[in-house]
């Protein structure tokens, strides 16, 4: 990967500068196919995606939209890119999606800073009581809320036999998490 300091490294893409640009495509676009291997793409797609993601990483730079970026431009660059694999994958729904991703998700650190945004005390507290949660209550709510599934689509990912068990597992995911946030539970 790359040595990234990273303001140092802002500022030249903000710039325009096509060398630094390429250095970051070049250092890590065989750990971002390898990476979008956990979510079952394809090599050609997995590039077509770390193209639009170094794209973006450019044009956020550009815009001044990761000025204060707090982690590495590494990083960003595969938040973006994992955002991407998402949004394929949703415009692809025919997509199998197995166990893999379900593992994968109790990684994601519910990317409110994504973007680069604050993150507000009710946030904070949100991701403090998730965090207790059970990983079937965690995969629910994080393709529901987070990733916008529908309940059909979560009753075939989380292979549920029903949409109405699945609605009712999700309810009491919710209430527990009230219930969390309410200090009901420890």
């Amino acid at each position: 990967m790359i040595n990234d300091n990273s303001k140092n490294i802002i500022e030249l893409l903000k710039r325009g500068d096509d060398a630094t640009l390429h250095k970051i495509y070049v250092e890590n676009r065989e750990a971002f196919i390898n990476f979008s291997k956990k979510f079952n793409i394809k090599e050609n797609d997995a590039a077509d995606i770390y193209q639009d993601a170094i794209i973006i990483l450019r044009e956020n730079a550009i815009n001044g939209k990761i000025s204060n970026l707090s982690s590495t431009v590494s990083t960003y660059l595969f938040a973006i890119g994992k955002y991407k694999i998402y949004q394929f994958h949703r415009k692809n729904s025919k997509v199998e999606f197995n166990n893999d991703i379900l593992i994968e998700e109790k990684n994601i650190e519910l990317d409110v800073n994504y973007y680069n945004e604050k993150i507000t005390n009710q946030q904070r507290t949100i991701k403090k009581h998730f965090s207790k949660l059970g990983e079937r209550c965690k995969s629910i709510l994080i393709l529901f809320y987070y990733r916008g599934y529908n309940l059909d689509e979560i009753t075939e990912i989380l292979n549920y036999s029903d949409k109405k068990v699945l609605k009712s597992q999700k309810s009491r995911c919710v209430k527990q998490l009230k219930d969390f946030i309410n200090n009901k539970q420890k």
